[in-house]
């Protein structure tokens, strides 16, 4: 097996291909990615197949796998490599080459799939494996994340552009970009040329400032109450490894994690509950969300982890922390559907793909105002019945 373009890559040193995939002829345009990244597997005997999945809203992702003659199963998956095509219009929510950074500093880690190209309009990456403890790199004068440049205002009269620093003063005092900051940036980026618009936008703004108020300086772990974070934890996001059937009684499955295109310094608590939240998919299914029992149990595995790598504060023991970090991410709960609801309202003017972003955006929005309800007890005092949603997180 001869893949010389393949070599593991540290930094930012990997190949740019001046190729872009088409979706209106995937395969034809996939295999000349991988062609040109390997280019054996168009002399070497063996066909080489193309799997779609089709979990993602956003983007396209492709498994390339070369059927090589003998090959195991399990040596054509561990030659394969995913192919990630960039939703239309999805850099106005997403810093491509932030993303690619945070990608290669996640692979020089272990922690990620081994990044092997850029194309035009996507990536090309290997699988790997995740964990929340890595450093954060700032925005800086040579390192300009966020600004007035940025392509989610490109549409935008100049005088609308938000300078960095009204951006990032939404959370003045911790490392940015982060979550909010990302937040407060898909704000700014709205239309504005209704009244209605106007008077939504404002409201989110409040709301925003509100979230922040409430729950961002809570001491949590991190570096000032943030850890990376991949802030798409969706199942389609989540690999889960065949179990090697020479192992005596394995007793854990192994995942990777895909997909670091929302990846931003958060709290460990966002990350958790928005991961929670995803068990619902798309369809937001509330029945399959995880139970109190569930995610506790969750939550002390993610613990363990996390220790294996850094430390928990000192003079706190596993399950005293597991208590506390389930409370912040109970307190969250509510947090990703402002997140997903914003960004589906931005969605709903850009994208091409066959998906009602703007009826998700209300639904996922709800899921916030029923979480503000019942946290300041609106919804009892009123009589109201609980939120779906709100009881099955509430279940034992």
């Amino acid at each position: 097996m001869s893949n010389q373009a393949a070599k593991p890559n540290s930094g930012n040193k990997f190949p740019k291909l001046p190729l872009s995939h088409n979706s209106a002829d995937s395969q034809a345009s996939a295999l000349r990615l991988v062609l040109t990244l390997f280019p054996d597997w168009e002399t070497a005997d063996g066909q080489v197949e193309f799997i779609r999945f089709k979990e993602g809203i956003t983007n396209t992702l492709l498994k390339a796998i070369k059927r090589r003659p003998g090959y195991t199963e399990k040596q054509i998956d561990d030659e394969a490599v995913l192919i990630r095509a960039y939703g239309k219009g999805t850099d106005v929510l997403i810093d491509r080459e932030r993303e690619a950074q945070s990608h290669s500093l996640l692979c020089t880690k272990g922690l990620a799939p081994e990044l092997l190209a850029r194309f035009q309009n996507g990536l090309i990456y290997r699988i790997g494996q995740w964990h929340a403890v890595l450093p954060v790199i700032p925005a800086t004068a040579s390192n300009p994340v966020e600004g007035t440049d940025d392509p989610l205002f490109a549409q935008q009269p100049s005088q609308a552009r938000p300078p960095v620093e009204v951006i990032n003063g939404i959370t003045p005092a911790k490392i940015a970009p982060n979550v909010w900051t990302v937040m407060q940036k898909w704000i700014f980026a709205l239309p504005t040329a209704t009244e209605s618009e106007r008077h939504r936008n404002e409201t989110l703004q409040r709301e925003l400032e509100r979230t922040v108020a409430d729950i961002a300086d809570v001491p949590s772990l991190g570096n000032d109450g943030l850890v990376f974070s991949h802030c798409d934890l969706l199942s389609g996001n989540v690999i889960v490894h065949p179990r090697n059937t020479t192992e005596s009684a394995p007793t854990t499955d192994t995942v990777s994690f895909i997909d670091y295109e929302y990846a931003t310094p958060a709290p460990a608590a966002f990350d958790l509950a928005n991961h929670f939240a995803e068990w619902g998919g798309f369809e937001c299914n509330y029945k399959a969300l995880p139970t109190r029992a569930v995610r506790r149990a969750f939550i002390e595995e993610y613990l363990i982890s996390y220790a294996s790598h850094t430390t928990l504060p000192s003079n706190t023991d596993l399950k005293t922390y597991t208590r506390r970090l389930f409370d912040e991410v109970d307190a969250y709960r509510g947090v990703p559907g402002l997140y997903w609801g914003i960004w589906a309202l931005i969605q709903a003017t850009i994208s091409q793909i066959d998906f009602d972003y703007a009826s998700y955006a209300e639904v996922r929005l709800q899921e916030y105002w029923d979480w503000r309800a019942e946290e300041s007890g609106d919804r009892a005092r009123e009589g109201r019945d609980m939120p779906p949603r709100e009881q099955r997180l509430a279940e034992e």
